[in-house]
């Protein structure tokens, strides 16, 4: 009887091995999608660091312009990095050195794009790094301001300022935090670009000391104590 119903149902000398097994994929149709053959992998996606930040200085590179007003956002970085013993490495699109300060990271760039195209380089190393907007902060002049005067803002109008322009172009918006130093606006009528281009006065260099490390405090504390209480710490000083 037994070999009978063996013959009946195709079982006749059929092994374990024989008899098909399930799997995932045909438990669930959706595994077989993605385990598809063809079917594109994507990498997980990576995870922001909120303590990591992308400090970019403007200005445009070269020994002609190295002690210009429209070079304040290098001489800044310059500042950090000279009293904190680091050195500058060029590599894509401008150069670049960290500095890790009490479990913060802190990129520091200075493009080498030239003023007008510094938005290149900001979102390049913004994505490389995979820093967020929020944790951007844009060294720059402001002909606004009186000289050695701080605004730091977390948006805002690019003022007619061709390196913040280009940037908000780049990015899409002006909603990117920036550091403005002010360079005051001490010239004739007509005479702005050779202002902006010009080197500082003797006694421009001399006040220049204080509040270069004035602005290394505030650039630190940015990181460390957040744009809010920066922003009431050295805005207008």
């Amino acid at each position: 009887m037994i070999l009978l119903l063996r013959k009946i149902f195709g079982l006749n000398n059929r092994s374990k091995k024989d008899i098909p097994v399930q799997n995932d994929a045909d438990e669930n149709p959706s595994n077989s999608i993605k385990r598809g053959i063809g079917q594109k992998s994507f990498p997980p996606t990576r995870e922001i660091n909120m303590k990591k930040f992308l400090i970019a200085g403007l200005g445009n590179i070269g020994p002609k312009y190295e002690n210009t007003r429209h070079n304040i956002g290098f001489k800044v970085l310059d500042y950090i990095a000279k009293h904190e013993g680091l050195s500058w490495e060029t590599v894509k699109l401008g150069d670049i050195t960290t500095l890790k300060k009490k479990g913060r990271t802190f990129i520091m760039l200075k493009p080498s794009t030239y003023m007008n195209l510094s938005g290149k380089a900001v979102k390049y190393w913004m994505e490389k790094e995979n820093i967020s907007v929020e944790n951007l902060l844009v060294v720059t002049d402001d002909l606004n301001l009186s000289f050695g005067t701080f605004r730091i803002k977390t948006q805002g109008s690019s003022g007619g300022h061709n390196g913040l322009k280009d940037i908000q172009a780049t990015l899409g918006n002006g909603k990117y935090p920036r550091f403005r130093f002010g360079i005051s606006d001490e010239f004739s009528k007509g005479r702005q670009v050779d202002y902006v281009l010009g080197e500082w006065t003797a006694a421009e260099e001399s006040e220049l000391i204080e509040r270069l490390e004035k602005a290394k405090q505030a650039v630190e504390s940015y990181g460390l104590a957040g744009a809010n209480n920066t922003m009431n710490a050295f805005n207008g000083k």
